[in-house]
């Protein structure tokens, strides 16, 4: 989101001062969307397209070599590396980008996917209500399918020992969110995905949630951008941190009211990556 907003502030600038020269140039058009992740209908429902420069720290779904022991047709959520895998035949897996709220976080090992849903209605819990009546209170009875649901497009419900345990994974009303650590909801993907996904994954499938060791184990390393991405932690990313850091910091000196919203949202990804880190024992 931060970053998407640098680069709609260059543009306008260079717009602004493109309209002092004596022939205004023809805007510039947005990057093409990339393949599978255009803008469709589904449902009576127009999904926007997802843009491709949310994609560029390696959040778009894609086939690569799966190196861990589930079987084909289970599905693995990292929420460190912030991944999700649908494991096929052969030793491959269709990897997908995820959110991760405090929901997700607060499940361990694993379960089945015990119901699937196309455009799932919603109902905050009772301790949602509770603590932000002001956001939840309106929503207390439930909240049709739409693209302002919080669920998106579709939802897979895990369950254990035959009874739900809130745990889902679902679409997205924020693409934004994708490579983050959230402050509400469970594991979020790109409605593209969700729906992608959905079409994959069979009714029972197994879920497993991968602990902090087993993801150090199997990804390596990982740390958060200056912008609250997962990224794999590498001398080079870190330098690039220090960069992005610097130019936003630069741009919240200049933006009192852009500093309080950055503020705001690393306070709630910093709660977030601290329930992470209690779940996975470090």
């Amino acid at each position: 989101m931060i970053k998407l907003f640098a680069q709609c502030a260059a543009l306008a600038l260079v717009t602004m001062l493109a309209a002092c020269a004596p022939k205004t140039p023809e805007p510039l058009e947005p990057p093409p969307p990339l393949p599978g992740y255009e803008a469709m209908e589904d449902g009576g429902f127009q999904i926007a397209a997802v843009d491709p420069r949310l994609m560029a720290d390696g959040y778009q779904r894609i086939e690569v070599i799966y190196t861990g022991e589930e079987k084909a047709g289970n599905v693995v959520v990292d929420p460190f590396a912030r991944k999700l895998y649908l494991v096929q035949e052969g030793g491959m897996a269709t990897r997908y980008g995820i959110a991760v709220g405090r929901e997700g976080l607060s499940f361990k090992g694993a379960g089945v996917i015990g119901r699937m849903e196309k455009w799932p209605s919603w109902t905050p819990t009772a301790n949602m209500v509770k603590t932000r009546p002001d956001l939840y209170m309106e929503f207390a009875g439930g909240m049709s399918g739409g693209l302002d649901n919080p669920l998106g497009s579709r939802a897979m419900y895990l369950y254990r020992n035959g009874k739900d345990s809130n745990f889902r994974i679902h679409g997205t009303i924020d693409n934004n969110s994708i490579g983050h650590a959230t402050s509400a909801g469970c594991i979020r993907l790109y409605n593209q995905d969700a729906i992608d996904l959905y079409g994959r994954v069979k009714m029972g499938a197994k879920v497993k949630v991968r602990s902090y060791d087993e993801s150090l184990a199997l990804e390596g390393p990982y740390m958060e951008d200056a912008y609250g991405r997962a990224v794999p932690d590498t001398p080079e990313n870190q330098a690039i941190k220090l960069q992005d850091a610097a130019a936003l910091a630069a741009a919240e000196a200049a933006n009192p009211a852009l500093a309080a919203y950055h503020a705001a949202a690393r306070a709630e990804e910093e709660a977030a990556r601290r329930q992470a880190q209690a779940a996975g024992g470090n």
